[in-house]
């Protein structure tokens, strides 16, 4: 069945937002050749269906939360570099913290064999693989447990965070851009990530390339919060010239840091 002219352009819509990540209304009508009073009833259409998320003068990609177990062995290979470069980064003596994530989860893992170390976590899971680790100490925060992530929330978490002293962060997100900085699916994680940041001295976000120039719905925070970042392949170049510009050190591959 042959697909009307409106099906065919919010389809061109989808395909440039998957580009892009963002686009405004102006944007749309240059590309579709549409006006803007038709743009703004397609970007109605697909925000009805989930397709996309409506800002302010334009849209974002909707990009929608997967259970943990689903996505586990996405990209494992990619994912055990990442977490090889993040553990090539602790030092005896270092009090690390992980959040949940299927990447956090490989540092955990590349993390047992190092000693005198404390991990601290929000993620049930990772917890659970630190459980023989013998010359690693854990501190798991407490909360109540989310189950597609496994990571403890609530007001329990947050004040056992406030008591703590954190040497360097490894944060996991679902997102990443320039404009948006470091995003996640879920408001009650993201307050969590925040908390945790804000007692930490150093805040490495990782992530594979399927996250960047992504964004999900609630920010953590901007790009220049963060000490570096840590993924698996070498960023394009606009974005590692916005991480040079705001001092952010770039890790792109296991002792690789191109910032």
């Amino acid at each position: 069945m042959e697909r009307s002219k409106g099906e065919l352009r919010r389809d061109k819509i989808l395909e440039l937002l998957k580009l892009r990540g963002k686009l405004s209304v102006q944007d749309i009508v240059e590309a579709t050749g549409s006006s803007e009073a038709t743009a703004r009833r397609d970007l109605d259409v697909l925000e009805k269906t989930g397709s996309i998320i409506r800002t302010i003068g334009g849209a974002m990609q909707a990009t929608q939360e997967v259970p943990f177990a689903a996505k586990q062995s996405a990209l494992l290979q990619e994912k055990e570099r990442i977490a090889e470069t993040a553990a090539s980064l602790v030092r005896e003596g270092d009090v690390i913290c992980l959040t949940g994530g299927t990447t956090t989860y490989l540092i955990a893992r590349a993390l047992k064999q190092h000693r005198g170390i404390t991990i601290v976590t929000n993620a049930v899971n990772i917890a659970a693989e630190l459980a023989d680790a013998e010359d690693v100490q854990v501190v798991v925060t407490g909360g109540v447990m989310r189950s597609k992530s496994y990571e403890l929330i609530g007001p329990l978490a947050e004040s056992v965070i406030g008591k703590l002293n954190i040497s360097k962060m490894f944060l996991g997100v679902d997102g990443v851009s320039a404009e948006h900085g470091f995003t996640m699916h879920s408001e009650l994680e993201a307050r969590i990530a925040q908390l945790l940041i804000e007692r930490s001295s150093e805040v490495y976000a990782v992530f594979d390339h399927s996250k960047l120039l992504r964004s999900a719905l609630f920010t953590i925070i901007p790009l220049d919060r963060a000490t570096g970042i840590i993924t698996d392949r070498q960023p394009d170049a606009p974005f590692e010239q916005a991480c040079r510009e705001r001092n952010v050190a770039v890790y792109s591959g296991p002792g690789r840091n191109t910032t």
